[in-house]
């Protein structure tokens, strides 16, 4: 087994109410994620793999870090639909979608709550199958050769925390909306399974000119 690296995209569209229009980077999403990349080869850190989801924001996120690597796309990296169930949510319970941060810190709970309950209606997968698929993807990853370098989301992040650690619904909840963009997660292999090592780090984004240039939505 390998190490696991999870990146999370650069910052998406901030003023999309959809899933098709947050799909994409905006000009800083862009460059954070240049930055990863300038600061991988900097510090000398080698991959032997390196995948990401089909989302758009995955592969321009991949494409900018210049990883000199094939990038293999796998669906199973995905984001959770959230702008999805979230719209079923106002739609079938009356719960109105957020329009800033500080709603979406309630908000989101709230969804993985109905969502776990089963309580979303025409949801587009559940949240079972979103455990399963997360739990066999980083299974895979991690058998294979070498270290690996996966692009992905804050949703599936907090379920690979949840998968590994145990994490409890809030605790879930707390860890997708603390994940900032084109931050690093590291999985350590070990004989009882997945061991979480590095969290939410920004080492190309702490210098003092590059402070404002952090972000979580």
């Amino acid at each position: 087994m390998s190490f696991v690296t999870l990146v999370r995209h650069g910052q998406a569209n901030t003023h999309a109410r959809d899933e098709a229009s947050y799909d994409q980077l905006s000009d800083l999403g862009r460059q954070q994620a240049r930055w990863l990349g300038d600061h991988l080869r900097a510090t000398g850190e080698v991959f032997a793999r390196a995948y990401c989801g089909t989302l758009e924001r995955h592969v321009e996120t991949a494409r900018e870090m210049a990883l000199d690597l094939e990038v293999v796309r796998d669906p199973r990296l995905n984001e959770l639909e959230y702008f999805t169930m979230a719209q079923l949510l106002e739609t079938q319970h009356g719960v109105a979608m957020p329009v800033d941060r500080e709603a979406f810190v309630l908000h989101l709970p709230r969804v993985f709550s109905y969502w776990r309950e089963d309580r979303l209606e025409g949801a587009p997968e559940t949240f079972a199958d979103f455990e399963a698929r997360v739990r066999d993807v980083l299974a895979d990853i991690a058998a294979g050769e070498g270290r690996a370098i996966a692009i992905t989301s804050g949703g599936l992040i907090g379920m690979a925390m949840r998968v590994t650690m145990g994490l409890e619904m809030q605790a879930l909840a707390h860890a997708c909306i603390a994940v900032e963009n084109s931050s690093l997660h590291r999985f350590q292999p070990l004989p009882t399974g997945l061991a979480l090592t590095l969290f939410n780090a920004v080492p190309h984004l702490e210098s003092p000119d590059r402070a404002l240039m952090r972000t979580h939505l």
